[in-house]
């Protein structure tokens, strides 16, 4: 899993802010919108496409993309679908796009001239495949939804093999914790450390992970509000790490 990006909808450094962490030249406090590569011995499978998705792809190096699988709606995790044309001139296939019928609603709603009849030249094309919270399958590897709320929003998160990717989450459903037994690495999202309305706070996140017992647990979604990175990471406890983009980290058992 590589970390494609690891802030919130605004990014970090925020627009206009001087803060301390939007002001750093640490590039762990330098965060593109939340996103992350999955790699098996197969296939290449990216969890959302949000406004920097041609800058993540690029700077990741991708030049083969399998699927892509969207956790929800919202315009930090969708914005880029554009950009995967160029997986369509380079391979010359459709993109199979995993998402639930309401996140295909608002695809066909944002992205209408990828959907109209007589396509424009040149434009992205995609095969949606609807998904819900039963296990699916991308090639031979077994993608388990993992439901969470986002306030009153349903988002999916996703576990691969023992990799288990959650975010924007406030709220983990019953059937979530049981398919987080035995998970080896667990990303979560941890907005900052005052109460939100849609996002774990760091203490809750650091409670789930406790209750999860991950050997390693990386957090994710971060605001310019949490801290510096290098001053949050030291406040956090063994087997906690706060992400950062362009961090790669390996389950114990692979995929295929």
């Amino acid at each position: 899993m590589t970390f494609l990006g690891t802030g919130t909808s605004q990014g970090v450094p925020v627009i206009a802010c001087q803060c301390d962490v939007c002001s750093s030249t640490d590039p762990k406090d330098h965060r593109l919108r939340s996103s992350v590569l999955m790699r098996t011995k197969e296939r290449t499978v990216a969890i959302d496409s949000g406004p920097d998705f041609r800058q993540q792809m690029l700077r990741a190096g991708v030049e083969r993309l399998d699927a892509l699988v969207l956790t929800h709606e919202h315009k930090d995790h969708v914005a880029g679908l554009d950009d995967i044309r160029a997986f369509n001139f380079s391979s010359g296939l459709d993109m199979p796009v995993y998402s639930s019928l309401k996140v295909q609603e608002a695809l066909r709603r944002e992205f209408h001239y990828i959907f109209e009849m007589a396509k424009y030249p040149g434009v992205p094309r995609v095969a949606l495949h609807e998904i819900n919270i039963d296990p699916f399958s991308i090639g031979g590897d077994v993608w388990t939804p993992l439901p969470v709320k986002h306030h009153q929003l349903p988002v999916l998160g996703f576990r691969l093999g023992d990799i288990a990717y959650i975010t924007d989450a406030n709220h983990l459903e019953n059937e979530t914790w049981e398919r987080l037994e035995g998970v080896d690495v667990l990303v979560l999202n941890a907005l900052r450390k005052e109460s939100h309305v849609s996002h774990f706070t760091l203490d809750e996140a650091l409670e789930i992970a406790r209750k999860v017992g991950a050997r390693k647990t990386y957090l994710t979604h971060i605001s310019h509000q949490l801290g510096l990175h290098d001053v949050v990471q030291s406040e956090l406890p063994s087997g906690v790490f706060l992400a950062y983009d362009g961090l790669v980290v390996h389950a114990k058992t692979k995929i295929s």
